[in-house]
């Protein structure tokens, strides 16, 4: 059996990753792929990860989480999502680094089906965005938690990753940027799900719809069944296009309110961003999904 782990990060999905996939429920089936429901094994994953306390878990208590989640004969992959399977969003950056509890987490969710094959897979998002985003969503009293000692410029995905290939070395990891997904989600599902690129999937759109305008969404519908497309590169390009377009100013252009924080700070975190993905591309075991 294979795993696949949608481990977050914060602020970057919004729970759509499973949405997109659940309205595939029956392609997938037919795949052998299980899309469990979140109610049905976030409570259960977490009471076993607390009574195994990092350990590996025997044969009988895995052979149980996978009869409990799996309802098809044929099964071969079943895909777990929750963005907390990185830590609370109040502790995104505690002791100054970023999602410091991954390395721990990560290999807490393997010991989980030590005997199987484990996935792990992360949308990342640059953090210019991702601290005001995260200040945003946590409660007002865990605030002063979060920011505790951030400095911004010291916080790199590649740490994390680094740091979870240590401690998973038999786990890929595939990774994506939040700011490319509207333009290579049909991809992210179908890595995710494990299936062949000509595997077509509903909701390859889903995102393109939260910052589209509908005018927008509907001449871009109109283009795709009259245009065949070829290849993924043209699709992107296709994409790309109605989006610098009909994008919705609100929903791409986000004004950041933090105290202290200048167009300029937005500007180096950006760039620093930028190189940090360049090194992602070079860590063994990562795979970066780009435009």
């Amino acid at each position: 059996m294979k795993f696949s782990f949608h481990i977050g990060a914060h602020c970057t999905d919004d729970e759509q990753l499973l949405r997109s996939l659940l309205k595939n429920a029956g392609l997938l089936a037919q795949e052998g792929v299980c899309v469990p429901g979140p109610s049905r094994y976030r409570g259960i994953l977490a009471d076993a990860l607390n009574k195994l306390n990092g350990e590996k878990a025997d044969l009988d208590t895995q052979e149980m989480l996978i009869e409990h989640f799996v309802d098809l004969e044929n099964a071969d992959r079943i895909i777990f999502g929750h963005e907390n399977f990185l830590g609370a969003p109040f502790r995104a950056f505690e002791g100054g680094m970023l999602y410091p509890l991954a390395e721990r987490n990560a290999q807490r969710l393997r010991n989980l089906f030590p005997m199987h094959q484990v996935e792990f897979f992360m949308g990342m998002r640059d953090i210019a965005t991702l601290i005001p985003s995260l200040a945003a969503k946590v409660p007002e009293d865990r605030l002063a938690q979060l920011l505790n000692g951030v400095d911004p410029r010291q916080l790199y995905w590649s740490d994390t990753l680094y740091a979870m290939r240590e401690a998973t070395p038999d786990c890929p990891i595939t990774v994506w940027c939040n700011e490319d997904t509207p333009l290579v989600w049909p991809e992210i599902l179908r890595e995710v799900a494990g299936l062949d690129p000509h595997v077509r999937l509903q909701g390859g759109l889903d995102v393109l719809h939260q910052i589209m305008a509908k005018e927008g969404m509907q001449r871009l519908k109109a283009y795709l069944d009259t245009h065949p497309i070829h290849n993924e590169i043209q699709r992107r390009r296709v994409l790309a296009a109605f989006l610098d377009k009909f994008a919705l100013d609100e929903e791409v252009n986000e004004e950041v309110t933090l105290p202290g924080w200048t167009e300029d700070l937005m500007e180096e975190l950006s760039q620093t961003y930028d190189e940090d993905m360049r090194e992602i591309k070079s860590i063994s075991g990562v795979s970066l999904i780009s435009v």
